[in-house]
């Protein structure tokens, strides 16, 4: 994993690897994509707390789509264009749309992130497609499958943009606790719904003013 986000006068600043990939929108980054979460998270909360239901709530469907309807904002705020996915927004700046996903609703290290065995193929498809290869010499090309089902997997959707790559938002949340952790960087799905990274960094929690 990388060092993470640096720190000046308080606040956090872009990494090397955030500038290579956002230019001047990685700052706006780097203090949009917390703030945004948790706004999405309040968003979530009061949802479910208006539902009164006594067991399952509407918080995780919320929060899914109250994180994508932030990060669109905040990429039309930081003048990124937003693109529509089979009804769903993605914020892209400079060639990189971000993905994010919550993996575990208490904080736990970010090595246990795995996709459900149910997830939807469009999302495994779009981590397949426009995430990041294999490192180099992993699998050897002759040992890659070549099948119908491996071509549509690794088809990229043509919404988004065809070079368009994912920078993956990985976070955890509840809806008694908010946002615990944030990561963001280039994250490859493996066969085994797990994930490894290069890189990766840390985002720090939001905390309003005054507080």
């Amino acid at each position: 994993m990388s060092g993470g986000t640096e720190s000046s006068g308080g606040a956090a600043a872009p990494s090397r690897w955030a500038r290579e990939c956002f230019g001047k929108q990685a700052s706006g980054l780097v203090a949009g994509i917390p703030k945004r979460l948790a706004r999405a998270h309040q968003r979530a909360r009061i949802a479910h707390d208006q539902a009164d239901l006594k067991k399952r709530g509407p918080y995780g469907h919320v929060l899914a789509e109250a994180v994508l309807e932030e990060l669109a904002d905040e990429a039309r705020a930081l003048g990124g264009s937003v693109r529509e996915l089979r009804g769903y927004d993605f914020a892209v700046l400079n060639g990189w749309a971000l993905f994010p996903f919550k993996y575990a609703d208490r904080p736990v290290p970010l090595d246990r992130a795995r996709l459900r065995a149910d997830v939807s193929a469009q999302r495994k498809r779009l981590l397949t497609a426009h995430g990041p290869e294999p490192r180099e010499g992993l699998f050897p090309l002759e040992e890659v499958s070549t099948t119908p089902e491996y071509d549509k997997i690794h088809e990229v959707f043509e919404e988004l943009g065809r070079s368009t790559k994912l920078v993956s938002v990985f976070f955890t949340a509840s809806r008694g606790e908010g946002i615990h952790s944030i990561h963001w960087g280039e994250a490859h799905l493996e066969d085994d719904r797990t994930f490894t990274w290069s890189p990766v960094e840390p985002l720090p929690l939001y905390t309003a003013k005054g507080r």
